[in-house]
């Protein structure tokens, strides 16, 4: 019985608020931003601070720096939490947290990797949200209107971040089909993708589909 499902996403896609929509016609959990808080107070840092490390890998300097930082007692007292929390350990809060909603089921989890993370476990279904690059844009001039002329470059280049993100952590390619059980065109509407994944995950008897 599928209790879990996983939902990746193109940048643009609209992929988070299909999750959303699949969260409340199944009663479900949506763990998407709430995730950030979770990790915020694990860490004992600023969602903030969370958010700036939030699918992205830490620049090759950081490295450096870091070491640098832990080496030096008389820097130490300065050093911000933004220097002590980095991607590396949000990586480990995270599965954390991912781990944890998938063990208590019944939740919808948008990104981070968690398609990677829970692949094979039994109860969990996964879903890759993408659109034409025409219908990406049009919702990135909506919401970044003053941007709207580097629409593509920015859609690219966090999609590239993303991926690089999984193929770090995992070994995996992000856009795989190989990943996942179902592949959704954001372009067919909400409606018909909720309904496309009830059915292919065999919960379609367990909502009412008004």
């Amino acid at each position: 019985m599928i209790n879990v499902i996983t939902v990746e996403r193109e940048f643009g896609s609209l992929g988070a608020d299909y999750a959303r929509h699949l969260a409340e016609h199944l009663g479900w959990r949506l763990v998407d931003h709430s995730l950030l808080r979770d990790i915020a107070a694990l860490a004992g840092v600023s969602e903030k601070v969370v958010a700036s490390c939030d699918e992205r890998l830490d620049p090759w300097y950081h490295s450096v720096g870091k070491a640098f930082w832990h080496g030096s007692m008389e820097i130490a007292s300065g050093i911000s939490e933004r220097n002590l929390f980095d991607s590396q350990k949000m990586t480990g809060y995270l599965q954390k947290v991912v781990r944890d909603e998938a063990a208590a089921g019944k939740c919808v989890l948008v990104g981070r990797g968690a398609s990677s993370l829970l692949n094979g476990v039994d109860g969990c279904f996964h879903v890759f949200v993408y659109a034409t690059m025409a219908r990406k844009m049009r919702w990135f001039e909506q919401q970044f209107p003053n941007e709207a002329r580097n629409a593509e470059q920015e859609i690219l280049a966090t999609d590239q971040r993303r991926q690089a993100y999984i193929r770090r952590l995992y070994n995996h390619e992000w856009d795989s089909r190989q990943l996942y059980h179902l592949l959704l065109n954001s372009c067919m509407g909400h409606d018909a993708m909720v309904g496309a994944t009830l059915e292919a995950a065999g919960l379609a008897h367990s909502v009412n589909l008004v």
